[in-house]
């Protein structure tokens, strides 16, 4: 039994070894109480799936790379069909998010939902479908979906035209889905994007939170690829400001692109068990932009920023022909859950960066990752840690 005992801890500490460190772990401080893995993970029955798409380096040949891209599925009951309620909100639209119009009708999210580059929105979507039959997802004979598939534009790394994310890909994400700890950083759909003046890409955090007698989990995964650098801010210390001079992005040749400072995306997904009906949940989406502001992004005209939300509460409201009973949360309740989503895309989008390794992409272009350790001697400068 001790040798047991020592070989599972052994076990475990190679497991804890194994994860990258996060911005947590190097000392950066957050409010909010993180679930176990501080992940959209944390909320019982979701599960996220990667296909990391890395090839070639060198002068960009359209249709062979170099290829830094990739798929990230999330499904929101795992591989159970069982619809959630959801919504979702656009700060701004310079982006897309599939199926959407759907939900606000509907006020479900009935598919799992797909994150990719700008353009394989379509051939993730199809692929959506194909996987639908192949693994019997609808029991009837005669149905209808709408995949819900976001986006984020990786074209100064990625050959993006060059179509690189195939059906394949998508099913990989979808059937590599799973529960627990998830990485972060260049993977699956943000592995070639970047954030706020340096390397960004795929995040994820979760809080834990009372209301009134009840425990509640919320989670947030974010695909980040926006933002400014002179906005750019940790704890409120302009962290961009002062690593003005530190390089974040090099283009060896200039991108045949009109591009501002600003210009990007970030997806964000939220997930809670909390019993929230569809217009609480759009509430929820709304309150996301307050967590990108705080570290810096503004919306800009160049940038897609749409956010969708769903609750895993009320497993049996979906019904196609029986009335049935759904519980709510009173809306005088909700705040704990408002000060969770914007505490968790705080550090969600962080964690992408620290993550985030430097990248070179397309004919020599870089992103740079986040410099760790001026940013804690900063925030030490600050006062923000000890």
């Amino acid at each position: 039994m001790k040798a047991l005992f020592f070989f599972s801890l052994i076990v475990f500490s190679l497991h804890v070894q194994a994860q990258k460190p996060r911005a947590r772990d190097i000392g950066i401080p957050f409010e909010g109480t993180p679930g176990p893995y501080n992940a959209i993970t944390d909320v019982k029955g979701v599960e996220v799936g990667y296909s990391t798409i890395i090839a070639g380096q060198g002068e960009n040949i359209r249709g062979k790379g170099p290829v830094r891209t990739g798929v990230t599925a999330i499904l929101p009951r795992g591989r159970v069909n069982n619809p959630v309620y959801a919504n979702w909100y656009s700060l701004n639209g310079n982006g897309e998010m599939t199926g959407t119009t759907w939900i606000t009708e509907s006020g479900f999210l009935e598919t799992p939902l797909m994150i990719t580059n700008t353009n394989s929105v379509g051939v993730v979507r199809d692929a959506v479908l194909k996987w639908f039959v192949d693994h019997h997802w609808y029991q009837e004979d005669f149905w209808y979906t709408y995949p819900v598939v976001a986006e984020t534009y990786d074209g100064f790394l990625n050959d993006i035209y060059g179509f690189h994310v195939k059906e394949s890909h998508a099913y990989a994400a979808l059937d590599s889905a799973k529960t627990g700890p998830i990485k972060e950083g260049n993977v699956g759909g943000g592995t070639g994007m970047m954030c706020l003046g340096f390397k960004g890409g795929t995040g994820t955090a979760s809080r834990i939170v009372k209301v009134a007698d009840s425990t509640y989990t919320l989670g947030v995964l974010v695909q980040s690829n926006f933002g400014s650098k002179r906005n750019f801010r940790i704890a409120g210390v302009p962290i961009g400001q002062l690593l003005k001079d530190t390089l974040n992005y090099e283009f060896k040749k200039a991108p045949q692109h009109y591009r501002k400072p600003g210009d990007g995306s970030i997806i964000v997904v939220v997930a809670t068990d909390a019993p929230l009906l569809p217009h609480q949940l759009k509430r929820i989406a709304a309150r996301v932009p307050l967590g990108i502001g705080i570290v810096g992004g503004r919306g800009e005209n160049g940038s897609g920023d749409i956010f969708l939300a769903f609750s895993t509460g009320n497993p049996g409201a979906f019904q196609r022909e029986k009335f049935t009973k759904v519980v709510e949360l009173p809306n005088d309740e909700i705040n704990p859950l408002f000060d969770a989503t914007v505490q968790a895309v705080e550090e969600a989008i962080i964690n992408a960066m620290v993550a985030a390794e430097t990248m070179e992409g397309i004919n020599g272009n870089k992103a740079y990752a986040l410099p760790q350790k001026k940013v804690m001697e900063l925030l030490r400068k600050y006062g923000r840690v000890k």
